[in-house]
């Protein structure tokens, strides 16, 4: 198995669309991850906090893999961490997902006795500016 990740997907409005779940059903179709679990959550206008199972909305059932079962891993408690982050009127995706893609050097690594020990997740804001000060400090060098 390749390595796992927890992902909170938001949205500026109270109900995922078809057309956000199918981004992740074009990804499981091309090979690139697993889709382990789900649970949507919604933080209604007046600020109470509602989740279900992505099956639970009609409107979902079975766009990313109709003939999965998942695990049911994704819990209240994340439920109640996603709900904090989102603003009144908004809704999260969290989706546990394999990275299939890693699952050979994963393998790979485990037969030497080694392990992936973490990773972090870097916004991709962050690379952007990163990338525009080195190339400013390019610039700035004649180069």
């Amino acid at each position: 198995m390749g390595p796992a990740e927890l992902l909170v997907l938001t949205f500026p409005q109270e109900t995922i669309t078809v057309e956000a779940v199918k981004a992740l059903g074009l990804l499981r179709a091309a090979g690139e991850i697993r889709v382990i679990d789900t649970l949507v959550v919604t933080r209604q206008p007046d600020g109470e906090a509602t989740y279900g199972e992505l099956e639970d909305f009609e409107h979902l059932s079975g766009v990313v893999d109709p003939d999965r079962e998942e695990l049911q891993l994704i819990g209240p408690e994340d439920a109640q961490e996603a709900a904090e982050l989102l603003e009144p009127g908004t809704v999260a995706l969290l989706v546990l997902i394999e990275h299939v893609w890693a699952a050979a050097a994963a393998g790979a690594l485990r037969e030497l006795g080694g392990r992936i020990a973490t990773g972090v997740r870097i916004p991709q804001e962050n690379i952007e500016q990163a990338v525009r000060a080195a190339e400013a400090r390019r610039v700035a060098s004649g180069q």
